[in-house]
């Protein structure tokens, strides 16, 4: 799945939202806020596709190796 900005924007948006109409205390709301920010950027980075490529030699039996990625925007 491709990465979406705008659903973390809008995710982003919500944490400063939830917070803004309530009658809360400063410390606690900004601790509340920072959390579902985190949340919301695990959830994007997560949505990514990282596509692989590898290079192996020798027989076809089992191979190991290491491949290079990117994680599709």
């Amino acid at each position: 799945m491709a990465l979406n900005k705008e659903a973390l924007a809008k995710d982003i948006q919500k944490a400063f939202d939830d917070e803004s109409d309530a009658d809360v205390n400063p410390a606690e709301a900004r601790t509340r806020i920072a959390r579902q920010i985190a949340d919301a950027i695990d959830k994007y980075i997560k949505a990514g596709t990282v596509s692989v490529t590898v290079s192996t030699t020798g027989p076809a039996a089992a191979q190991t190796g290491n491949g290079t990625g990117s994680i599709s925007s």
